[in-house]
């Protein structure tokens, strides 16, 4: 049996990104009650720069688990990232432990953190890859689209891989919405014809919210 990444370690991270991200930065956070108050949730995020999984675990109305590669994993950050409640995966193989301990967080109630174009680049959900729909489509878990904005705009004047000091970046939380559409029922089929139909619907869904997100932020 897998051990299930600790919900309390999370809220430990949780609370870290609080201090961190409003003490660094400015975020504006719109659209967080959105977020069920309760049950397994699946924040989809876009990835332009390090600090975006910081930034969603830190404001998040509720402590959440990341799926990160396992090159993040370095040093005292090993222990760290685990203590908090964060999950190490491989993504050169399939990763089995790492894919039971997500699922592990969605069964027992929690947030699934995951970056669905799998590795940082424009941040615009151009290029899915399938774990987020095997992921929903196995549990049945809403998702919720999450659109980090501003945190690669420019680089900061000391660090020049963070974004500048008190600099506002703006996090919108989406609809929740299911991978599945009704017509096709919620069987928790994973042949992949229904996965590829589950990425398609992700896309368009994180697509359009991006699109509004970067109208309402004026971004």
């Amino acid at each position: 049996m897998t051990d299930v990444p600790s919900l309390r370690g999370a809220e430990v991270g949780r609370r870290i990104g609080v201090g961190l991200m409003y003490g660094l930065w400015k975020p504006r956070v719109l659209g967080a009650w959105r977020v069920p108050a309760s049950g397994p949730v699946i924040f989809a995020v876009n990835h332009s720069h390090n600090i975006d999984g910081p930034m969603v675990m830190g404001v998040a109305p509720r402590p959440t688990h990341f799926l990160i590669k396992k090159e993040a994993f370095i040093g005292p950050l090993d222990p760290f990232l685990l203590g908090i409640g964060q999950v190490k995966v491989d993504r050169s193989t399939a990763d089995r432990a790492a894919i039971m301990q997500a699922l592990g967080v969605l069964e027992s109630g929690g947030v699934l953190g995951i970056f669905p174009e799998g590795t940082r680049g424009e941040g615009d959900f151009a290029a899915l890859r399938a774990g987020l729909a095997y992921f929903a489509v196995r549990s049945g878990a809403p998702i919720v689209p999450v659109a980090v904005l501003g945190s690669s705009d420019r680089p900061g004047r000391l660090i020049k891989a963070l974004p500048p000091l008190r600099s506002r970046v703006d996090v919108v939380f989406g609809d929740p919405f299911e991978a599945v559409g009704h017509r096709a029922g919620g069987s928790g089929r994973r042949t992949r014809k229904a996965l590829d139909e589950a990425t398609e619907r992700i896309q368009k869904q994180l697509t359009a919210h991006l699109e509004n997100a970067r109208r309402l932020t004026g971004r």
